[in-house]
């Protein structure tokens, strides 16, 4: 894992990208707008590690495809917190996303009073589906914590230990 403060123009422009655009255009489970910003901060963070700009909403829904690298179709998944991340720390990841043509996952998580994003690792599609686990609409979940709360949709967890490790944007660049 590796942590990189965010910059405060790139969080202002997530920021009024969220209030222009609405990216909840699924069926169901299409988070807040709070949440919104968060999957929109790890994105433009990520994408502009492979200098690719920043989020700017004008192409609508994405397919679940947010960047593509050496011909890969990349999602990157952030979560929110308000902690430093763990290796014992999971990552959730919506059932109703599985059927999107992506080839990776980056998961990400952003630590919302520090600005800073970590990128937790990565996986391909096929290792994830093999590593996840499953928990269906209405399961209550326990945090590491022992906090707990109860999905609001089917979902899928993996572990950061389950990802492949990354030490530095040059590294996550090097491997993808």
């Amino acid at each position: 894992m590796f942590t990189v403060k965010i910059e405060n123009k790139i969080i202002s422009h997530c920021e009024t990208i969220i209030k222009t655009h609405n990216f909840g255009n699924r069926f169901t489970a299409n988070g807040s707008k709070n949440q919104q910003l968060t999957g929109i901060i790890g994105q433009s963070v990520v994408m502009s590690f492979f200098n690719l700009g920043l989020v700017d909403g004008t192409k609508g829904f994405d397919n679940g495809v947010d960047l593509i690298v050496n011909n890969k179709t990349i999602d990157v998944k952030t979560m929110g917190r308000t902690t430093h991340v763990r290796k014992s720390y999971t990552n959730n990841f919506l059932k109703l996303q599985d059927h999107f043509k992506t080839d990776i996952y980056i998961f990400c998580s952003y630590h919302k009073t520090k600005h800073e994003l970590t990128v937790c690792g990565w996986i391909d599609k096929a290792s994830f589906i093999e590593k996840r686990r499953f928990y269906p609409k209405g399961s209550i979940r326990t945090r590491t914590d022992q906090t707990t709360f109860k999905t609001f949709a089917d979902l899928f967890e993996i572990d950061n230990c389950h990802l492949n490790p990354v030490f530095s944007i040059s590294d996550l660049k090097q491997q993808l």
